[in-house]
């Protein structure tokens, strides 16, 4: 039997907005009512049908590292930060403060990624959307809780540009309570299957693009994390 290849993709954005929860979604098809908190970083697993129902339909592996976001740990997340072949940026749509920090997840991901000893505050001028804009590592933003954003939320996201429009990312809303929001064939299940894609895409199938990003540094087994005790 072959061995089945497996893609890296970091779950981040504030403490408490919805992280775990998401991830046992997407990997269990299972709402979780009463997350623990995540301290350090949890992994989970799911397998994922790269171009189903096509002649390249193939089988992959994909990790969900999901980073504990309390800021006591912020010295010590870098260690999550490289390799990844993805990215997952999530905030709470019924607080507007962690969406506008998904600007700061982003930055310190990149930056952590490429020199470990950084740990300067996070300036909101560090932000520049055009080094993420077409940036050969995907993203997709998650708003969650839209059950109890539905009218914030159409006034949230028609005031200003949100971080998934500066980045060229993808970006869903769903209630990570209800399965119904990721069911299979539904909007938000074919956008999260073609992020999946997109990342198998780029870290197996365009070798030219290279970098720090795309590919995992020393051996494919290599991983440290701290289980579980975790929530968002």
């Amino acid at each position: 039997m072959a061995a089945i290849d497996k893609v890296r993709i970091l779950v981040t954005g504030d403490s408490g907005v919805g992280k775990t929860s998401l991830v046992q979604l997407l990997c269990h098809g299972e709402a979780t009512n009463n997350p623990a908190y995540t301290i350090g970083c949890s992994v989970e697993v799911a397998l994922h049908e790269y171009k189903a129902g096509t002649a390249d339909e193939r089988t992959y592996f994909v990790e969900l590292w999901d980073i504990g976001g309390a800021t006591q740990h912020k010295n010590s997340r870098y260690i999550f930060y490289n390799p990844i072949h993805g990215i997952i940026l999530v905030h709470d749509l019924t607080n507007r403060k962690s969406h506008q920090n998904l600007r700061k997840w982003l930055t310190e991901v990149l930056n952590k990624g490429t020199s470990k000893g950084n740990s300067r505050e996070y300036n909101e001028c560090d932000f520049d959307p055009e080094q993420f804009a077409g940036n050969q590592i995907p993203i997709m933003v998650v708003g969650t809780k839209v059950d109890l954003a539905q009218s914030l939320r159409d006034n949230f996201l028609s005031k200003r540009s949100t971080v998934a429009e500066e980045c060229g990312a993808g970006e869903i809303n769903l209630d990570c309570k209800q399965k119904k929001f990721l069911a299979p064939g539904s909007t938000n299940a074919v956008k999260v299957a073609k992020f999946f894609d997109k990342v198998i895409e780029r870290r197996f199938y365009n070798r030219e693009l290279g970098g720090q990003f795309t590919s995992f540094s020393g051996g494919q087994n290599n991983r440290r994390y701290t289980k579980n005790s975790h929530c968002d």
